[in-house]
């Protein structure tokens, strides 16, 4: 089987983060600076001195403030992510400021600019976050509290990390709307970020209890070229034992598992459970320091 050249897959990378450090910067000069809404990070924190400071850019206090922490987060992370954060990061920075001194977006709506702007906000990162990258500042915060509360989504992460800094963009512009809609987004955009990181190759997990255990089995190793796992169940009300299959599967193919299922036993009992990561073969690889 061929296999993708190394020079290409960078190229590639590059260009996810590329895009997603745009998304970022555009969800930002377009919807939620114009608009005053408070921003998380160390984006927020340019927020606010450009907000006292009109002639200081945002993207470069995002640059000056990142400098002690790349240089904190070297032996923890690596370098190879180091340097692609560094991109994302100077790739965002600099988006936002071009993108406000070329359009001068006018304010929308709150509403719209708060709903639009988060969704920007997490496919960005999301695109970033795939590539094994950050855009700095909060997000690479978050990358590394990672590391020590593996446990806890990326997106939750940043949602702690940016909630203080919102706060604070809501007392500098001295306004409670400012920092309420700004929430929101947070919520929002964390939300549609663990999604692009950890649902879109969503799995299912069927637990089934049938009087034909083999032959669904066999169903759907053959049929469905998915695994099972043969379980000892005790019923609890007839203290009888049968078997319980258990088996992980693409969304895609939860019509087809029911289907195949059904059509050898009408009587089988069916438990459907969403499953957040599913790692192994046919599904995710294990990564020692993913997210």
């Amino acid at each position: 089987m061929p296999t993708e050249h190394p020079a290409l897959s960078a190229l590639g990378r590059f260009f996810l983060i590329t895009l997603g450090a745009l998304l970022f910067a555009l969800a930002f000069a377009w919807c939620f600076d114009p608009a005053r809404i408070g921003f998380g990070g160390f984006t927020g924190v340019g927020q606010i001195v450009n907000g006292f400071f009109p002639a200081v850019p945002v993207g470069a206090v995002v640059i000056v403030l990142n400098i002690p922490l790349f240089f904190l987060s070297w032996r923890l992370l690596g370098s190879r992510m180091l340097f692609s954060s560094l991109y994302a990061m100077l790739c965002s920075s600099l988006f936002i400021d071009v993108l406000e001194e070329l359009f001068h977006f006018r304010a929308m709506d709150k509403v719209p600019a708060c709903a639009a702007g988060s969704v920007l906000v997490g496919v960005g990162l999301g695109l970033v976050i795939l590539q094994g990258a950050t855009t700095g500042g909060s997000d690479l915060l978050a990358r590394l509290l990672k590391l020590k509360i593996a446990w806890l989504p990326m997106g939750k992460l940043l949602l702690c990390v940016d909630l203080v800094v919102i706060l604070a963009g809501a007392l500098a512009f001295g306004s409670v709307e400012s920092g309420i809609y700004g929430l929101m987004g947070l919520f929002l955009s964390t939300a549609v970020m663990d999604k692009m990181l950890y649902g879109l190759d969503t799995a299912k997990v069927a637990y089934i209890i049938s009087t034909k255990p083999q032959e669904v089995t066999d169903g759907i190793v053959h049929r469905l070229h998915r695994g099972v796992t043969l379980l000892a169940g005790q019923g609890g009300w007839s203290g009888g034992t049968r078997e319980v299959l258990l088996c992980a599967f693409k969304q895609r193919q939860i019509v087809e598992v029911k289907a195949l299922v059904k059509g050898i036993d009408p009587e089988a009992f069916i438990i459907v459970c969403n499953a957040q990561e599913v790692l192994g073969h046919g599904f995710q690889v294990y990564q020692e320091k993913g997210i």
